[in-house]
């Protein structure tokens, strides 16, 4: 699920004076008299199409003319000019420059765009105090969009102390007068439990009207909701209908999820052609997941002609993200030698990658490189620990591998009743090879030893994932 949607810069049209008029000819000649107020007037019916064709062209000279004669209102719409380039060149030190007088003069759409102007260093050096300071002065004002980019500040502690209570208060207060970036950050608080209690109705309730008003964010979380059922009845179609709605906007996320919808046959018809396409538009944008799935679909040759030299690619990718499960699989390519050179150097260095990062295949398989002196020096006790590592979170591998290491005393002193414990748990979980071996401690145990540690395995089962 996607973090908070950073700052948002699009220009503010709020009608700043009261019932502003129409283009008309007398405005016009007022304007011509040097009327700074009807300058304004017409600069901002120029500006929008108010009774006369929209021309950016005509509203710069006439904003220009009543900025200059002190109309606060003129000064914003100078800055805005200057920050889009309409009516004039983009240059944000202009836009800074107009901005500045506006939001001294206290109008929260200026103080709310100098909050900006501060917060990416444009026209000015970046500074989040002064950032934070602006938004601040424009969100007490009830500036909507400034109250969610204080938020973002109190969350990510930018010019200010981290405080996600803080940071929920003003999300909050700018979603519940309709801005979607802060219904969908609010959402995002109810859903992980920062600065509110963990509630997923309230998570879903937030989302969906940030999904309705088009927020792709907020779109491909409402689809995760309705896939796992939080918040929401479960409903693979509905999910899928908001993935998809999220994808078609460019969301490298929702791409991927809706990849994953059409991989599995999940509120749609399986079609591996198809998912195959997502994953590969979400990886090209750099989703790490799905160019780890993509290499998936090389490597199987799933909606694409296998291909192991793509494969490693992809993996490869994803792996250099620090994405656990492509660094396992490209641990793999190196030790198989596939779309690649057998190299049990780099399928060692990939594996303890992943395995750092707790996935459990890569931590088995930094065991068997330890045990084997593949990549590293021999280390019975380092392949044992890794191997404990990975057979409680119920690798089946792993555990079998540790009763090996226990029945030979390999990297711990010899032990059968240890030996026949992770052997029957390995077999219990699924792993068929290990019967054999359970049958042979068993032949090494009393009665009432194997009463025992078959009790120790009952135990275990209550606490411990079943692979």
């Amino acid at each position: 699920m996607k973090r908070f949607i950073l700052i948002f810069v699009g220009l503010l049209c709020l009608t700043l004076l009261s019932a502003l008029p129409a283009y008309s000819d007398s405005l016009l000649q007022k304007a011509k008299s040097g009327n700074a107020e009807a300058q304004y007037y017409i600069g901002r019916a120029y500006y929008e199409g108010n009774g006369v064709k929209k021309d950016y062209n005509q509203a710069f000279p006439w904003f220009k003319s009543a900025a200059e004669k002190g109309i606060t209102e003129a000064q914003y719409w100078m800055g805005n000019c200057y920050y889009e380039g309409r009516g004039t060149k983009q240059d944000y030190n202009e836009a800074f420059r107009w901005y500045k007088p506006a939001a001294e003069q206290g109008l929260p759409e200026a103080q709310y765009m100098l909050g900006n102007c501060y917060y990416y260093g444009r026209g000015v050096k970046q500074d989040y105090n002064e950032a934070f300071r602006w938004f601040k002065a424009a969100a007490e004002q009830g500036n909507a969009d400034a109250q969610c980019n204080l938020g973002i500040c109190y969350y990510y502690e930018q010019g200010v102390k981290q405080d996600y209570n803080e940071a929920f208060r003003w999300y909050k207060a700018a979603a519940e007068q309709g801005d979607a970036y802060a219904q969908y950050n609010l959402g995002y608080c109810y859903y992980y439990g920062q600065g509110v209690k963990q509630d997923y109705y309230e998570a879903f309730r937030w989302y969906k009207p940030a999904a309705e008003q088009g927020l792709a964010e907020a779109q491909n979380n409402l689809g995760i909701c309705y896939l796992n059922g939080e918040g929401v009845q479960q409903d693979y179609y509905e999910a899928f209908c908001w993935f998809k709605a999220a994808a078609e906007q460019g969301d490298a996320e929702a791409q991927n999820n809706l990849g994953n919808c059409y991989y599995l046959g999940v509120g749609v018809n399986q079609d591996y052609n198809e998912a195959f396409r997502l994953y590969k538009a979400a990886a090209e944008q750099g989703n790490a997941d799905a160019q780890c799935r993509i290499g998936n679909c090389y490597y199987l040759g799933e909606g694409v002609k296998q291909d192991y030299n793509e494969a490693f690619r992809w993996f490869k990718a994803a792996a250099e993200q620090g994405y656990a499960y492509a660094q396992y699989n490209l641990g793999m390519r190196y030790l198989n030698g596939e779309g690649v050179k057998q190299d049990y150097n780099e399928a060692f260095r990939w594996f303890k990658a992943a395995a750092e990062q707790g996935n459990a295949d890569a931590q088995c398989n930094l065991g068997i490189c330890y045990a084997n002196g593949y990549g590293a020096k021999q280390d019975y006790k380092e392949a044992f620990r890794w191997f404990k590592a990975a057979a409680e979170q119920g690798n089946y591998r792993a555990q079998y591998a540790i009763g090996v290491c226990y029945e030979l005393g390999q990297g711990v002193k010899q032990d059968y009743k240890e030996a026949y414990y992770w052997h029957l748990i390995s077999y219990r979980n699924g792993y068929t090879d290990a019967e054999q071996d359970v049958k042979s401690i068993e032949n090494k145990l009393t009665y009432q030893q194997k009463q025992e540690v078959q009790k120790w395995v009952n135990d275990w089962f209550k606490t411990h994932p079943k692979e």
